[in-house]
């Protein structure tokens, strides 16, 4: 199992799915990887795995490899230049600063 994160445009997540991890040797041949078959399933922009178990940039609870900087979660933010998923700053703390070692609006 693996998760997946549906983009638009402006790699804006807009959507979240659980589906076939990585390694899974039933993608259709016509596919390249589950990414790319989820975005033409889905009809998305994009579409990018994120690993549910990551979180502060760097972290992974299960001592795995921190994969995408952060869980993803619809109306975050992908950033191909440094491949990690980022939140939108909390409407209800308008003076937050994005804190880069945490990973987080503090």
């Amino acid at each position: 199992m693996a998760h997946y994160a549906l983009l638009d445009e402006n790699n804006v997540v807009v959507e979240t799915i659980t589906g076939n991890s990585e390694d899974d040797p039933r993608l259709p041949e016509e596919f390249s990887s589950w990414e790319e078959f989820y975005k033409e399933q889905n009809n998305a922009h994009d579409c990018k795995r994120y690993s549910y178990n990551t979180y502060g940039g760097d972290k992974h609870y299960l001592d795995g490899t921190p994969f995408r900087g952060i869980a993803a979660g619809v109306g975050y933010t992908y950033h191909p230049d440094i491949d990690k998923f980022k939140p939108n700053k909390p409407l209800e703390q308008p003076d937050a600063v994005w804190d880069e070692e945490q990973w987080i609006w503090a």
